[in-house]
């Protein structure tokens, strides 16, 4: 086909459509995340530890995941909490990851949706997420949902997302040990 790359369908059903996580899923979640960050050479505080947080996160009603494909293979992690700004939610997509296996299949594309969704149906007035530079597949998904890194547009000046590590006790690590 020339390099003519096409948009990937849905997932069929049998594939495992995106659907909420329950407590009952930490262990899918909590393995997704460690491969997740294994993948891409993170720390990470393994999947038990892992699974264990996502039970007490989901407990905790402001954090949402849903998983997709019939291992299953995908995982997003959504943040919600009380925008200042307004009297809406303010939503922040964690991580969305897919199995490598299972990628050019549609996962990461339907997962996003759902997330959106989700965000949408509990109120958020928006979402907002942070990738790197290097991720070209993953910023190519974003920006075909509408995502941009431009303040108010296309024209606007580019966004910048900082982070800083303040945690220094395993206990209080974003990452684990």
């Amino acid at each position: 086909m020339g390099g003519v790359r096409t948009r990937p369908q849905q997932p069929s059903p049998s594939a495992g459509a995106p659907r909420l996580a329950s407590p009952a899923d930490a262990g899918h979640v909590g393995r997704l995340l460690d491969d997740f960050n294994r993948e891409f050479g993170e720390p990470t505080p393994g999947p038990e530890w892992l699974a264990a947080r996502t039970a007490e996160l989901l407990a905790e009603g402001d954090t949402a995941v849903l998983l997709a494909g019939p291992g299953p293979d995908a995982v997003a992690v959504v943040r919600l909490r009380k925008a200042l700004w307004s009297d809406a939610l303010e939503c922040y997509l964690a991580e969305l990851y897919v199995a490598p296996a299972m990628r050019g299949r549609g996962l990461g594309r339907a997962l996003l949706a759902a997330a959106i969704d989700h965000a949408r149906a509990t109120g958020a007035a928006y979402m907002e997420l942070g990738t790197g530079e290097q991720d070209v597949a993953a910023r190519g998904l974003y920006e075909s949902f509408g995502f941009s890194n431009r303040e108010g547009g296309p024209g606007g000046p580019i966004n910048y997302y900082y982070e800083l590590e303040l945690a220094t006790s395993p206990k209080g690590h974003i990452h684990g040990a």
